[in-house]
């Protein structure tokens, strides 16, 4: 007996075909149509029995079965706020951040103890089902004002292999415009520096791209890293190829390489970070004053590398495998920064007590909310005739501007949570009645 699978439509069909002839056959008969049956559809044979024996196949109608809700409003809405809270974080990270931000969630949201279990419980995947619809709403496009700097090249190497790094202290460094509508003048720009091994990141704001002032900045950056600089590497622009940045690096025992020209992706860690860190928060207004400058490396100092070092998750790319046509990448577990920085031997022990010492006692939606009004002072002394000019939401139906609109939606367009009665509050029934209003803030 020649043995032939079929499919699942097909299997229905040859089920139709036989089942009168099966109905109609003898006891004998009956065992050999019931032998090819199980053959050609790979069913066990007493399902088959119980499909052959049963109502004619005409008349079943298969209903799906359909997965319940598992996930109530009141999870969805706190899980939202988090994530709006947290700068929307990929939904591995946020997952990872869960737990760490449990105990400021619990005084925050007051939560019942099964909506914390199912905070806990949700899977990454269901997160990015769950908060898919608001993401689509926050694209954003970035563009560069790098200006090639042609002296010593010769002189610095290009670093085109991998990084393949086991100890903090090589960074990637990028200056982030903010220009707004036109390059002409001095404006301001957002020094950027991010740890190949750790992903620690600093950042600060300098007026104008002047090499020494990018000098002071990096050897700012360098005295609060709680590790070491060993190396840095940057693109071909003329704040970083120039004499004064080399003779510091050589000073300090520091190497530096850059990329290869047009060739973004020789810098690809920082500039990532030049999205996520900097332009998510400030967006693209043009700040041209030394006012706005000292607001920037106010909150750049303070509240928001706190933030994102000691509270913020990221998962780093292990490895690339080709399988067939296609390149599966693998990554790491998310952790923060500083759980990296304390795992290497080579970080500073008294800095990491201290940023140990922190975290224990930092609220990171206390610290969300002062971001939150230092980004405002911030976007008011923003230079308004040479900033992108004021669109509409088109959720909230308001005016944004492209540059705090994308700010605003990355940080502090938090998703409120408000109740006509407290989560604590009950009725004389005993259970609790919440009613959740999404509402952005304006």
């Amino acid at each position: 007996m020649e043995e032939v699978r079929l499919g699942n439509r097909g299997r229905w069909e040859y089920l139709r075909a036989i089942y009168d002839r099966y109905q109609e056959a003898t006891r004998k008969s009956k065992k050999v149509i019931l032998g090819e049956f199980c053959v050609n559809t790979g069913y066990h044979r007493k399902y088959a029995i119980r499909l052959l024996n049963g109502g004619r196949p005409e008349k079943r109608q298969r209903t799906p079965r359909r997965r319940g809700v598992s996930y109530g409003q009141e999870t969805l809405a706190v899980l939202t706020a988090v994530w709006e809270a947290a700068g929307y974080p990929w939904s591995v990270r946020l997952k990872a951040l869960l737990p760490w931000w449990m105990p400021w969630i619990r005084k925050r949201f007051r939560l019942r103890p099964e909506v914390e279990k199912e905070l806990l419980k949700i899977s990454a995947r269901q997160i990015d089902r769950r908060l898919g619809a608001a993401k689509t709403q926050r694209r954003r496009r970035i563009y560069g004002r790098t200006k090639p700097g042609y002296l010593l090249k010769h002189h610095i190497p290009v670093k085109t292999d991998r990084w393949d790094v086991q100890n903090p202290g090589f960074t990637e460094v990028d200056l982030v415009s903010h220009s707004g509508n036109s390059a002409s003048g001095e404006f301001g720009h957002t020094l950027n520096v991010t740890d190949i091994h750790t992903t620690w990141t600093e950042s600060r704001a300098v007026l104008g791209r002047g090499e020494e002032a990018v000098q002071r900045a990096l050897n700012e950056i360098a005295g609060t890293l709680p590790f070491r600089l060993l190396g840095v590497d940057s693109d071909n622009g003329s704040e970083f190829i120039n004499w004064h940045l080399k003779k510091w690096c050589e000073q300090q025992e520091i190497q530096l390489t850059r990329g290869r020209p047009y060739k973004k992706d020789d810098n690809a860690h920082i500039e990532q970070k030049n999205w996520t860190h900097v332009r998510k928060l400030v967006g693209w207004e043009r700040y041209d004053t030394h006012e706005a400058v000292e607001a920037m490396n106010d909150l750049y100092e303070h509240e928001l590398r706190l933030w994102l070092n000691l509270f913020l998750p990221s998962v780093k790319l292990l490895k690339k495998v080709r399988v067939g046509s296609k390149v599966r990448r693998v990554y790491d577990g998310p952790r923060t920064p500083f759980e990296r920085v304390r795992a290497c031997p080579q970080a500073d022990r008294e800095q990491v007590a201290q940023l140990e010492k922190l975290r224990k006692h930092l609220d990171p939606f206390q610290l969300a909310k002062t971001i939150d009004r230092k980004l405002d002072r911030i976007y008011r002394l923003a230079n308004r005739h040479l900033s992108p000019k004021e669109v509409q939401d088109p959720v909230t139906k308001r005016g944004i501007r492209p540059g705090n609109g994308c700010a605003k939606d990355a940080r502090s367009a938090s998703l409120e949570i408000t109740s006509r009665f407290p989560l604590s509050h009950s009725h004389g029934d005993g259970e609790s009645s919440v009613t959740f209003q999404m509402s952005r803030r304006p």
